[in-house]
C-alpha cells in the first residue's frame, strides 16, 4: 500500500506541530482559554486541534482513489452530478391515494425527479382501514393503502417507466410490490424500465423502529424473496433499501448506524446466496438509505468511509467481481429528529446545512425535511422550500462541479479512515458474539441505540449539545401561528368504503383457493412467495387479508424489552 507522504516526512510534521503546540499554541492559550478541555463529533469520536498531511498518512493512497473506481471512497459514478444531480425525491404520504397523488402532481411540477411515498400506520402494520386497530390513524401520517385500487389512484396519470418510485414500507413492502408489480402490467409497461425501491429492510425494524409483525426467519425469507424476484424480472429496480437512517432516529451515534446498517446487509446476502444467486446476478441492485445529521464533516465522512466498508465487504468477503455489485448507491434524508417547534423556521437553516453535507458526501437522491415537521405532516409550502433547497445547492452554489471537492482534506482523510476502522471493529465484535440475528434476539443492538439516545437526551438538557431555540439562544417573543397540514376527517369513510367495494366484487372461490396456495407457499421456505401475492392481489386481495394469513402459519414477533 503507498501513503500519501514518506515516513519521513510525516515525522517532520508531526515534530512541527508538537513545536507549534509547545510555542503558539501554549502562549496564545494563556492568554484565551479554548471553549472546552476536548472537543469530540457528535458521534463521540474525539477531534484534534488541526489536522495535517500527517494524520491523512495513515490513509493509503489507493483507498482514496478515484470516483466511480473500487474501493469508490469518492463516490459511486466516474462523472457524478457533472452528468446528473442527484434524484430529488421529496416524501409525501397522506390520506387516500387521491389526496397523495395531488401532492405528487404538485411536487413534479415543482422540479421534484423522483417520487417518495409515506404509508399510514395501519398499511405499515398489515391492518386494513376498516379493521378495529386503525381506528383514528387512516391516513393520518401517510397514504392509505389496503388493495389494488388504492395502488392505481396514488399513481393515476403519473408515468411509472418515467420516474423513480420510492416506497418507505417494511413488514408488507412485498405485498405493496406485488401491487406496484400488477398495477405495472395492467397499464402495459415494461417491468425492466421500472425504478425506484421498496424500502424492505426489515431487521432495523427489531433493532430500532420496531415495526415488525412476523417473526425474524420469515420476514428475512421474505426480504430474500424480494430480492431474488426482482433480480429476475425487473433489472433497473432496487428490491431493498438497506436503512440506516431509522437506526439513527431511534437515537443511535452516527458510527452505530453506519456499522449496524452494514451488518444487516451482511445477513441479506448470505440469505441470498444460500439461494444459489451468484453475488453478481443481485448485489448492483441493492441500494441504502441514510440520514445525514448536523455534525457536518462527520457526516461527509460516514458516507465516504461507508462506500469503502461496502466495497471492501463485497469484494473480499463475497467475492463480487462485477464493479457495479462493489458499488454503494444510497438515498438521504435530513434529520427529522433534529427539528424543533421553537423559532420553527430554524429548521430550513438547519436542513440546509445538512442537505449541503449529504451532497459533498456524495448521495445518490435526497429528501429534505420541511420546517414544519416538528408539528404535522408538511404543507404545500413547507415542501416547496424544502425542494428550494435542493434546488439552489445543484443550481446556485457550483458544489456539484467537482467530484468530492472535500477529498483530500486533512480532516475529513483522517475521520474517513477513522470510521472505516471502526466499523470494522463492531463487525468483528457481532460476529465474535454470535452474529447480527442473534444479537437482535437478545437485544445487544437495541441497547446501543437506547444508551447513544439516554446520553444525548441528558447533553441536551444540561446545554452540553446545543439546540438552537431550544437550551441556547431561546427567545419569549412567540414564534408566528403556524398554519399546519389539516387531517380530513373524511379519510376514513372514503378509503374503508373502496376497500369494502373492492371485497364484493372479487370472485370468492378463486380468492379462497390463491389463500390456501399462500399458505403452502408460507409453509416451504423454499419458495418464493412473491408469484403467489402477486396473484391474490390482482384476485382483489386486501393487505390484511394475506397479512392475517400469514399471522396463522408464521405468528407475531415479540420483543423482549431492553432496559
Amino acid at each position: 500500500m503507498t501513503s500519501l507522504i514518506d515516513r519521513k516526512t510525516v515525522e517532520a510534521l508531526r515534530s512541527e506541530e508538537a513545536e507549534w503546540e509547545q510555542k503558539e499554541v501554549d502562549a496564545f492559550l494563556k492568554k484565551q482559554a479554548e471553549r472546552k478541555p476536548e472537543f469530540f463529533t457528535l458521534g463521540d469520536i474525539p477531534v484534534k486541534r488541526v489536522y495535517t498531511a500527517a494524520d491523512a498518512a495513515e490513509t493509503p493512497i489507493e483507498d482514496i482513489g478515484l470516483p466511480g473506481r473500487y474501493p469508490f471512497t469518492r463516490g459511486p459514478y466516474p462523472t457524478m452530478y457533472r452528468s446528473r444531480n442527484w434524484t430529488m425525491r421529496q416524501i409525501a404520504g397522506f390520506g387516500t391515494g387521491e389526496d397523495t397523488n395531488k401532492r405528487f402532481k404538485y411536487l413534479i411540477a415543482q422540479g421534484q425527479t423522483g417520487i417518495s411515498t409515506d404509508f399510514d400506520m395501519p398499511t405499515l402494520m398489515g391492518y386494513d382501514s376498516d379493521h378495529p386497530m386503525s381506528e383514528g390513524e387512516v391516513g393520518r401520517e401517510g397514504v392509505a393503502i389496503d388493495t389494488l385500487a388504492d395502488m392505481e389512484a396514488l399513481f393515476d396519470g403519473i408515468d411509472l417507466e418515467k420516474i423513480s418510485v420510492s416506497m418507505t414500507i417494511n413488514p408488507s413492502a412485498w405485498i405493496l410490490l406485488a401491487m406496484y408489480i400488477v398495477l405495472a402490467e395492467k397499464r402495459g409497461y415494461d417491468l425492466d424500465k421500472l425504478s425506484g425501491t421498496i424500502q424492505a429492510d426489515i431487521l432495523k425494524e427489531y433493532m430500532a423502529q420496531k415495526e415488525y409483525i412476523f417473526p425474524v426467519e420469515p420476514s428475512v425469507r421474505i426480504v430474500r424473496d424480494c430480492i431474488t424476484y426482482c433480480a429476475k424480472t425487473m433489472k433497473r429496480y432496487n428490491p431493498i433499501n438497506i436503512s440506516g437512517y431509522h437506526i439513527s432516529e431511534a437515537g443511535s451515534s452516527p458510527l452505530h448506524e453506519a456499522a449496524f446498517t452494514l451488518a444487516n446487509l451482511i445477513v441479506y446476502v448470505e440469505e441470498v446466496l444460500k439461494t444459489g444467486m451468484p453475488v453478481d446476478a443481485f448485489a448492483p441492485r441493492l441500494a441504502f438509505f441514510f440520514v445525514c445529521q448536523a455534525d457536518f464533516f462527520e457526516e461527509v465522512a460516514k458516507f465516504r468511509a461507508l462506500r469503502r466498508c461496502y466495497a471492501k465487504i463485497m469484494k473480499e468477503r463475497f467475492g463480487a467481481q462485477n464493479p457495479d455489485s462493489m458499488r454503494l448507491r444510497f438515498h438521504c434524508q435530513t434529520a427529522a429528529a433534529s427539528l424543533t417547534k421553537p423559532q420553527y423556521m430554524v429548521n430550513v437553516v438547519r436542513t440546509s446545512m445538512q442537505a449541503l453535507a449529504a451532497v459533498l458526501g456524495g448521495c445518490q437522491s435526497l429528501h429534505t425535511n420541511g420546517y414544519d415537521e416538528a408539528f404535522a405532516i408538511p404543507t404545500e409550502d413547507a415542501m416547496r422550500m424544502a425542494l428550494r433547497t435542493q434546488q439552489v445547492i445543484a443550481e446556485e452554489t457550483n458544489v456539484t462541479q467537482v467530484i468530492d471537492p472535500l477529498g483530500g482534506c486533512y480532516y475529513v482523510e483522517s475521520l474517513t479512515t477513522e470510521y472505516e476502522a471502526r466499523i470494522f471493529e463492531i463487525l468483528r465484535e457481532v460476529e465474535e458474539r454470535g452474529g447480527t440475528l442473534k444479537l437482535i434476539q437478545e437485544g445487544w443492538f437495541q441497547r446501543h441505540i437506547a444508551d447513544f439516545a439516554y446520553e444525548t437526551a441528558i447533553r441536551k438538557q444540561t446545554g452540553e449539545k446545543p439546540v438552537i431555540g431550544v437550551n441556547r439562544l431561546v427567545d419569549d417573543t412567540p414564534d408566528p401561528k403556524i398554519e399546519t397540514h389539516p387531517y380530513d376527517q373524511s379519510t376514513a369513510d372514503r378509503q374503508c368504503a373502496r376497500t369494502r367495494r373492492v371485497r364484493q366484487e372479487r370472485d370468492p372461490v378463486k380468492f379462497d383457493l390463491l389463500l390456501q396456495q399462500l399458505v403452502e407457499v408460507a409453509k416451504d421456505p423454499s419458495q418464493n412467495i412473491l408469484p403467489i401475492t402477486i396473484e391474490l392481489v390482482r384476485s382483489g386481495a386486501t393487505m390484511g387479508d394475506i397479512i392475517e394469513t400469514l399471522k396463522g402459519v408464521w405468528g407475531t414477533y415479540r420483543e423482549t424489552p431492553v432496559f
